[in-house]
């Protein structure tokens, strides 16, 4: 998809406004660009589904609502924002961003997940997953050694709850992602019940990270 300009920042370029912020100021800040056509300070909510084109494939940076919406979009940058991230997604649900990630891998590969995590993440992964040649491994991540112990050369992805549901078990975040400097493409966080601004993962992996927000 091309775009123009005016609709081609990327997160990135958006932050470079906000260094020196305080973090309130930051939350508050991110992502949000007046809007061009009122001066609206605050982001629109677009309910439109089809957008104005000059040409096929030649438009504004947005064709079609279940590809790009503005509204949506400004979410996705104030996450990526906020979290120091190169670029974020916003699902409907924690479920289609669980789906959305697995597909990433190929039969063959192996997850090291949680033993005590959402049920619906569980489920996904027995009742669906499994089916199409993923292994997926549970062990105890609070204990980091467990993690360091099940990972194969196959191993592709590590899945994290902190703390978990139900049990509230606590993972530390930090000694987990040292595992990182291991060939492994895929690191995900999924953050329940606890506010962002306290942990800041993509600090320490340098590989990929997911992380997640329940609905509220």
């Amino acid at each position: 998809m091309s775009k123009n300009d005016s609709n081609s920042h990327s997160p990135q370029d958006a932050a470079q406004g906000d260094r020196g912020m305080k973090l309130a100021t930051k939350f508050i800040h991110a992502g949000a660009e007046p809007d061009p056509g009122t001066g609206a300070i605050m982001t629109p909510i677009f309910q439109t589904s089809t957008y104005v084109q000059e040409a096929p494939g030649k438009n504004k940076g947005y064709e079609y609502a279940r590809s790009q919406n503005p509204t949506r979009k400004a979410l996705e940058d104030a996450y990526a924002i906020i979290e120091n991230a190169k670029f974020g997604l916003a699902f409907g649900s924690g479920v289609a961003a669980t789906d959305a990630v697995i597909k990433l891998l190929n039969p063959g590969d192996e997850v090291i997940a949680a033993n005590d995590m959402y049920g619906g993440s569980y489920r996904l992964f027995t009742k669906v997953w499994e089916r199409y040649g993923i292994t997926f491994k549970y062990v105890d991540t609070t204990n980091p050694a467990n993690v360091l112990a099940a990972v194969t050369a196959s191993t592709k992805l590590v899945w994290l709850e902190t703390p978990t549901n139900p049990l509230m078990n606590i993972t530390d975040i930090a000694a987990i992602a040292a595992i990182s400097k291991r060939p492994m493409p895929y690191y995900v966080l999924t953050i329940l019940l606890h506010p962002l601004i306290y942990k800041t993962p993509l600090t320490w992996v340098q590989t990929s990270l997911c992380t997640r927000l329940p609905n509220i």
